[in-house]
């Protein structure tokens, strides 16, 4: 079993033996609540009683949502299983409302038309004083395995609980000032256990609110509180990100869906807007652990954009390479001249074809550019099998003396001659000073190719790669 798989394994076990535990809790609980409810004839404790019945139901409510959360996404549920447990903490809602408004009608009665004598006995405060201890230890249990999985359903609980200790200790006082009311004869004192069980009532209306907001908004896909502006302030900060055009963020269950558009210099590679979107994905995973992230990245032109870089993103739209760009500015009209490097395969009439469509572009693009003539080469797609490997002894002296003619070039060395297809290849380092500017290192490139083949008409294709003089010391 994959590590993966045996941490989905353990999250499953420990959410719903957590669930379930919880359930026990409060079959034993309503069951004792009820039995001394009757006994005393405390409203306080019997709206307890039926306070925690419906915490029953929605303890077994919970446990069935994250057996059902937890299952992968399939074809019909293709975002996951985990609105289970957001409509789960919604039914809990409903359930602590109708506990409300029995408790608010039962107290008003009490209060105002239908007297009833209460009689506190060890029970009742025995029966409350546990409720506290089990409701502690469900709350604090349920909030543990929550924050660690990130479970609405659970957290629901646990907050509910967590009420129920609060409740639980105002009803325990609302019968301590019962019992001493009937001590030292103070009729106004019977009111305290209905006016304990409004007490009640208004924690359960506060625990619904706080529920019924979290629920709304994850059913209603609102975007969680402060999250967008995490993700925001995160991916604005990866290099090569120009814009944030979009974010959005839905929640199920414990699990967050992203979405992000975002702007990128349009003549980035693929594979550098790859490595972009990636980093965007690990900072938001960073933020929202295993969220599901969906990266959109929309090219976009630079104000600062030269000539070149606008004729290589027309290239790169219509997935060619040009190089060898060379703009001339001939009484104030540009000319441009360029290398493209097409499939070898393709016969020439296609090949032109492609070229005149991509050079019509370019002058769409950049209006500036007057003309364009355009180089054909084909784009190797084989791989070439050398004959051999020839040894000039002649020939490598006489090549090395014309480098040493140049000011700029340090030695010509590891020349090698190689036999392709009937055809001399020449290639060959050569060591140059290291703050020679790039543009002068490929014009003496230039001229070393132009003086090799003078003087050894049989090559046909020479190949320099320029070394700088501290790298050709090591």
């Amino acid at each position: 079993m994959s590590e993966m798989a045996y941490n989905a394994q353990s999250m499953r076990a420990e959410k719903r033996g957590v669930a379930a535990n919880s359930v026990y809790a409060a079959v034993l609980i309503t069951a004792f609540k009820m039995v001394v409810g009757f006994m005393t004839g405390s409203l306080g404790i019997l709206s307890e009683a039926l306070h925690s019945g419906l915490d029953l139901v929605a303890a077994m409510v919970t446990l069935l949502s994250v057996r059902v959360s937890d299952k992968p996404a399939d074809a019909d549920h293709q975002y996951g299983h985990g609105k289970v447990e957001n409509f789960s903490a919604f039914i809990e809602t409903g359930l602590l409302l109708l506990t409300c408004f029995w408790i608010v009608w039962e107290a008003c009665r009490r209060l105002f038309f239908h007297s009833v004598e209460i009689e506190p006995s060890i029970w009742a405060f025995v029966v409350m004083g546990s409720s506290i201890v089990i409701d502690a230890w469900r709350s604090r249990a349920l909030k543990r395995v929550a924050d660690k999985y990130n479970s609405q359903a659970l957290q629901a609980d646990a907050l509910h609980f967590a009420t129920d200790i609060w409740s639980s200790a105002v009803v325990i006082l609302g019968l301590i000032l019962v019992s001493v009311g009937r001590t030292f004869h103070l009729a106004w004192m019977k009111q305290a256990d209905p006016l304990a069980a409004l007490c009640v009532a208004a924690i359960v209306v506060y625990v619904s609110w706080r529920l019924a907001r979290q629920t709304i908004d994850a059913l209603l896909d609102a975007a969680p509180m402060g999250v967008r502006g995490q993700i925001m302030d995160a991916v604005e900060h990866v290099p090569g990100v120009l814009e944030i055009e979009r974010v959005r963020i839905r929640r199920a269950g414990a699990r967050y869906f992203v979405d992000v558009s975002i702007a990128l210099a349009r003549n980035v590679t693929f594979q550098a807007s790859d490595a972009v979107v990636l980093e965007v994905t690990n900072r938001i995973h960073g933020l929202l652990g295993e969220a599901d992230v969906l990266v959109n990245a929309v090219p976009r032109a630079l104000g600062t954009e030269s000539i070149f870089d606008r004729i290589r993103a027309a290239a790169l739209r219509n997935n060619v390479m040009v190089h060898d760009i060379s703009v001339q500015n001939i009484d104030g009209r540009m000319h441009v001249e360029q290398h493209m490097e097409l499939d070898e395969k393709l016969n020439l009439l296609d090949a032109h074809d492609r070229v005149t469509a991509l050079e019509k572009e370019i002058l769409e693009d950049v209006p500036e550019i007057s003309s364009i003539l355009t180089h054909i080469e084909s784009e190797p797609a084989t791989i070439e099998m050398s004959d051999e490997i020839v040894t000039d002894t002649e020939l490598e002296e006489t090549l090395k003396k014309i480098g040493e003619a140049f000011d700029e070039v340090v030695d010509v060395h590891e020349i090698v001659f190689k036999r392709v297809r009937h055809h001399l290849f020449l290639s060959c380092h050569v060591t140059m000073n290291d703050d020679l500017p790039l543009s002068r290192v490929h014009d003496v490139q230039t001229e070393l190719e132009i003086r090799f083949k003078q003087v050894a008409p049989q090559l046909f294709r020479v190949l320099i790669h320029p070394e700088p003089r501290t790298d050709n010391r090591r």
